[in-house]
C-alpha cells in the first residue's frame, strides 16, 4: 500500500475540524439552505432524519404554496415513473426486486415566515431562529407535473396558509425517514456495509423568475436542478466508519451508544451527498490549491495513486483551461464491489468513479470517469442549468471537455485504449455514437421526451461533444477559449441556458451565432457534404467549319492532314469539380482540389446550395478532390463521400474499414467488463 502519509497528515491539519464560514463573502445567491441531523441504521439501509429549511422567494411573485422533491421514492416500487420507463434497469444495474427497495417519508413539517430582521443563511446553529408559537403544520399532497402517473411519489405540492412574499424567506422544520435500495441503483444506495446516500432528502424544487415551480418527477434519462444555499449535515454512523462527503468536516463527536457523529459544512453548493463504510482505505494529495482525498475499496488499493493522478489532472486542466474551482477540496469515491449503481456519479466536491481489480494503465477507464466527473463540478456545480430540460449543457459540455483534456494528455489517437494492437481516442467513440442515431431528435428537449434511451445519451453527451467540436474548429482554439472561459465567469452560481451559451458564443465570434445553433440544438438536421463528382478533359485545338477548313473543304469533302499528338507538356485540360451537400444542416466548407503536376487550390463555398461546380484550365488533371480536408467538421455524418480520386482503390479502404471495426468491437467488449 502506497499512502501519502505527509498529504493525510496536511488534510487532517486543514480541513478536519474546520470551523468558521468557508468563504468571506457569499458566491450564490444561497436560496435554499438546510440544517439536517442524520441517523444510520446499517443492518436496515435506513436513515431517519430532522431537517430545518430555510428558503427566500428572490422572485417578483409571491409563493402561495413550497414544492419539494422526494427522488428516493422512485425505487419504491415497479409502479414508479422511473421504474416503468427503466424495466427495472438502469446503466446494466438492477436492484434486489425481493427486498432492495427504497423510499423517503416525510413524516412532519412545520413552518412560519420570518420576519425582515431574521437574516441568513446562518452559519451555526444558535444563529438559526425558533420555530416559536406562531408555526403552522404544513401538510403535503403528491403531484406528478409530467406524466400523470398516479402511482408516481417523487414529487410533492405544499400548500402555505400565508404566501411567502417577494423578497420574503420562509422557516421550515420537518422529519423524514429514508431507506436506500440495495444494491445501489440509479446513483445511490447501500451494499453490505458501503452506503452511498445521495438524493436522500426532501429537496426543495426550484421557483422560477416567472413564479412557476420548476419541480418535475424523477425519470429514467435525466438528473437534477436545484438552488444553491448552505448545508450543515451530522450524520451520526458506527464509529469505525469512514466519512465522505461533499463539503468540508467540522468535528467528529460520540455518542452515548458508542458511534459517531460527523458534521460537514458547505457553501454554495445546490446538493449533498455523502457516504460512509469501514472498508475505505484514504489517499491524500494536492493539486494547485485543492486538496484531494481518495476513499479506495481494499481490494483495489493497488489503485489509489491512479485514482489520486487523475483527479490531480482533472482539477489542474480544468483550472487552468476553464477558470477557478474555488472550493477548497475534492473527494473520489472508489464505489464496492457490486455496488456500481453508484459509480460515475457527480455531487459538489464528492465524485464516484469505478474500476476493476487488475485494470491495465492503456485501459483509460479511471481516466476518463475521474476527468468527466470532476468536470460536473463545473458545468453541473458552478453552473446549475436545468438537467430535466437542457441536459447538453452539462452532459454535452463536459463531454467536450473531457475529451479535450484527455486527448491533451494521453494523445489524440489513444486517450481511451492505448494497448499493443489496439488505440482508440475518446472524440472517435463520441463520433461514432453521434452518427448511430444522428437524426433521431433535437439536442434540447425534456430528458424524458427522446425517441429511445439512445436518442437520449447520443443527444445529451456525444452530439453535443461533436457540436462543440465543430464549433471550435470554425472560430479557432483562441475565440473557443475565451467563450468557455466567459460563460463559466459570467454565469458561475446561476442558472444559465442555451440562450446564454449562444450568446456569448456570438459575443466572441463577434457574429450571430444564431444560424449554427439553431440548427445543432433545435433540429435533427445533418451535415453532409461530399464530392459526386471530378473528370479533367483535354483541351483540343478548335476544328470544324470556321476553324481548321474552309467551305470548299467541308463541300469538296477534303482529307485535312491530322497535325501530330502534342506532347503531354503541352496539352490543356477543362477540369471540373462538383459538390454536393446531401444533409439538410447548412454549414460553410473548404473544398480542397489536387492537380496531378503536385498543385493544390483550396475553395470556400458557404454550403447554402444544394450543390456546387467548380471548373479549371491548367496543364494539368485533377486527380482528387476532398471536403473539410482539415478534418475541421466532425459533425459531417459520412466521411466516406468527403473525397473522389481519379482511380479508386477499393481494397485499401474495405482493409481500414474492417480494421477500425474490429477494434471498435473490442472497445465495447472491454466497456462491458
Amino acid at each position: 500500500m502506497k499512502c501519502c502519509y505527509a498529504w493525510v497528515a496536511l488534510w487532517a491539519c486543514i480541513f478536519t475540524y474546520a470551523q468558521g464560514p468557508i468563504f468571506e463573502q457569499p458566491l450564490s445567491p444561497r436560496i435554499a439552505s438546510y440544517r439536517i441531523d442524520v441517523d444510520l441504521q446499517p443492518e436496515h439501509r435506513l436513515l431517519t432524519a430532522t431537517q430545518r429549511i430555510l428558503w427566500r422567494n428572490t422572485t417578483d411573485h409571491p409563493a402561495t404554496e413550497l414544492q419539494f422533491h422526494l427522488y428516493l421514492n422512485a425505487f419504491r416500487n415497479d409502479q414508479s415513473t422511473f421504474m416503468k420507463e427503466s424495466g427495472g434497469r438502469h446503466r446494466g444495474n438492477e436492484i434486489d426486486g425481493k427486498k432492495g427497495w427504497g423510499f423517503i417519508d416525510l413524516h412532519h413539517l412545520a413552518g412560519r415566515l420570518l420576519t425582515e430582521d431574521e437574516t441568513g443563511p446562518f452559519w451555526s446553529e444558535s444563529q438559526w431562529p425558533a420555530m416559536g408559537d406562531e408555526e403552522w403544520v404544513l401538510n403535503h399532497e403528491f403531484i406528478q407535473p409530467d406524466d400523470d402517473n398516479k402511482d408516481d411519489k417523487t414529487t410533492i405540492r405544499v400548500p402555505l396558509p400565508e404566501p411567502v412574499p417577494p423578497g420574503g424567506s420562509i422557516l421550515l422544520e420537518g422529519s423524514f425517514e429514508a431507506c436506500l435500495p440495495s444494491p445501489p441503483f440509479a446513483r445511490t444506495g447501500a451494499k453490505e456495509d458501503y452506503f452511498f446516500v445521495g438524493q436522500w432528502f426532501p429537496k426543495i424544487a426550484v421557483l422560477e423568475a416567472d413564479g412557476q415551480w420548476n419541480c418535475h418527477q424523477f425519470h429514467l434519462n435525466s438528473e437534477f436542478f436545484a438552488d444553491y444555499g448552505t448545508y450543515d449535515v451530522y450524520m451520526t454512523v458506527p464509529s469505525d466508519y469512514v466519512v465522505g462527503s461533499t463539503g468540508l468536516e467540522q468535528s467528529v463527536s460520540d455518542t452515548e451508544d458508542g458511534r459517531k457523529i460527523h458534521h460537514y459544512h458547505a457553501e454554495d453548493v445546490h446538493d449533498f451527498a455523502w457516504t460512509t463504510s469501514p472498508e475505505f482505505v484514504e489517499f491524500s494529495g494536492q493539486a494547485q490549491d485543492v486538496a484531494i482525498r481518495v476513499l479506495m475499496q481494499k481490494d483495489h488499493v493497488g489503485q489509489g495513486e491512479r485514482h489520486l493522478r487523475a483527479a490531480k489532472h482533472a482539477v489542474e486542466y480544468f483550472q487552468n483551461w476553464y477558470g477557478d474551482y474555488p472550493f477548497p477540496n475534492l473527494t473520489v469515491i472508489d464505489p464496492r464491489r457490486g455496488a456500481a449503481g453508484s459509480g460515475g456519479m457527480e455531487y459538489p466536491t464528492l465524485i464516484t468513479a469505478g474500476t476493476h481489480y487488475g485494470l491495465p494503465e492503456g485501459i483509460r477507464a479511471v481516466e476518463l470517469v475521474i476527468i468527466h466527473e470532476f468536470g460536473h463540478n463545473f458545468w453541473y456545480h458552478l453552473l446549475a442549468s436545468n438537467e430535466f430540460e437542457e441536459t447538453w449543457l452539462d452532459e454535452g459540455i463536459n463531454s467536450y471537455t473531457e475529451a479535450k483534456i484527455m486527448n491533451d494528455i494521453y494523445g489524440e489517437h489513444a486517450s481511451v485504449i492505448d494497448i499493443p494492437g489496439l488505440k482508440i481516442g475518446n472524440m472517435v467513440f463520441h463520433r461514432s455514437r453521434y452518427v448511430s442515431g444522428s437524426n433521431l431528435d433535437p439536442t434540447v428537449r425534456d430528458a424524458w421526451t427522446y425517441y429511445n434511451g439512445s436518442s437520449y445519451g447520443i443527444n445529451s453527451y456525444s452530439k453535443p461533444a461533436i457540436i462543440l467540436s465543430t464549433l471550435e474548429h470554425y472560430l479557432g482554439e483562441d475565440k473557443m477559449s475565451r467563450l468557455m472561459k466567459t460563460y463559466v465567469k459570467r454565469h458561475s452560481f446561476t442558472h444559465p441556458t442555451s440562450d446564454d451559451f449562444v450568446a456569448i458564443a456570438s459575443e466572441i465570434a463577434g457574429e450571430d451565432m444564431g444560424w449554427f445553433f439553431d440548427q445543432a440544438l433545435y433540429t435533427n438536421k445533418v451535415i453532409d457534404y461530399s464530392v459526386s463528382f471530378i473528370k479533367s478533359v483535354e483541351i483540343k485545338e478548335a476544328s470544324g467549319f470556321d476553324f481548321s477548313m474552309t467551305r470548299d473543304d467541308l463541300l469538296n469533302d477534303v482529307e485535312l492532314d491530322e497535325e501530330e499528338e502534342a506532347a503531354d507538356e503541352d496539352k490543356n485540360y477543362r477540369s471540373e469539380v462538383r459538390v454536393r451537400r446531401l444533409g439538410d444542416f447548412v454549414f460553410p466548407v473548404e473544398i480542397e482540389v489536387v492537380f496531378d503536376d503536385g498543385e493544390v487550390v483550396r475553395e470556400s463555398w458557404d454550403g447554402q446550395d444544394i450543390w456546387k461546380k467548380f471548373f479549371y484550365e491548367r496543364q494539368a488533371k485533377v486527380t482528387s478532390a476532398t471536403v473539410d480536408p482539415d478534418a475541421k467538421i466532425p459533425m459531417d455524418i459520412n466521411l466516406v463521400n468527403n473525397s473522389k480520386t481519379e482511380k479508386i482503390a477499393r481494397a485499401p479502404v474495405t482493409r481500414m474499414t474492417a480494421s477500425w471495426l474490429d477494434k471498435f468491437q473490442i472497445l465495447l467488449d472491454l466497456l462491458a467488463l
